[in-house]
């Protein structure tokens, strides 16, 4: 069993943060990593991307959003209580490096998974500037992270009751035309990551996404997981979560999230925690 030891509810309690004992995994996980999670036998296996991992603990944290019946019962359990299982760490980390200046775009709980990856950027030297989106100030999360871990923090939200009124795109875009930026980090719905690609393109500035698509197994055997990048087919859950976002095909990526929705299941649980938005 995998011991709770901190449950934090968070954004009108429809987000969820868990630390989890996961001894093993802690001491291999690295930003940009996932680990698959059941809550019992008869649990669905749910892919989630470590938010953060305390080696000296042995412990990873999970944050979630409660879109249906699996998630709800992640839900339910309490400090002391356990998931049945937890496999990891899965996928390729992210690769970190001084690049220069690099800017770290979350979007929604797409926050949770950038954390680790802007933390790693910042501790390799980096003069990081991250921008956070969500619907509105309530359902922002980690901000108080995120500015330890960043030279600059600025808010986007929908309605204006936090920061800027607007997209995250249009705040990026500012910071492109007056900076000089070495690489751009995007992590949130596929919308966004695909506006900022296509921002990003015309800038000529490298980008990194981090994918969502169903994901069963997570160690390549299914397929599931297969996204088109480059032209070529790419298996996410052991060839990412990480790709070049210049060369991902979107569309496709977006038809095959769509032809499961009528799956409230596989819809909206079988995902990377950055696809629960």
């Amino acid at each position: 069993m995998y011991k709770i030891i901190k449950k934090e509810k968070m954004a009108h309690d429809s987000i969820v943060l868990n630390e989890i004992e996961a001894t093993q995994i802690a001491k291999k996980a690295k930003p940009g990593q996932f680990v698959i999670l059941r809550v019992d036998e008869t649990g669905e296996r749910i892919p989630l991307t470590m938010a953060n991992v305390d080696k000296e603990k042995g412990t990873i944290t999970i944050i979630y959003m409660i879109v249906g019946k699996s998630t709800r019962s992640f839900s339910m359990l309490e400090v002391g209580d356990g998931y049945q299982d937890c496999v990891g760490p899965l996928g390729e980390p992210t690769k970190i490096k001084k690049k220069g200046n690099v800017v770290c775009v979350g979007g929604g709980t797409g926050t949770a998974v950038l954390h680790p990856i802007t933390k790693g950027m910042y501790e390799a030297g980096n003069r990081v500037i991250t921008i956070l989106g969500a619907r509105n100030k309530d359902y922002l999360i980690m901000e108080k992270e995120m500015r330890k871990v960043s030279d600059e923090v600025r808010i986007c939200t929908d309605d204006g009751s936090k920061g800027r009124h607007g997209l995250v795109t249009e705040e990026l875009k500012e910071i492109l035309e007056t900076q000089k930026i070495d690489e751009v980090v995007a992590i949130g719905p596929v919308p966004m990551m695909k506006f900022v690609s296509l921002l990003t393109k015309e800038f000529d500035v490298p980008t990194i996404v981090s994918l969502n698509p169903i994901m069963i197994d997570g160690t390549g055997m299914c397929g599931g997981c297969r996204v088109t990048i480059g032209g070529k087919t790419k298996f996410a859950c052991v060839e990412g979560p990480e790709f070049d976002g210049h060369q991902v095909d979107y569309g496709s990526l977006i038809r095959r999230l769509d032809a499961y929705k009528h799956e409230e299941e596989h819809s909206n649980e079988c995902m990377f925690a950055e696809g629960l938005r």
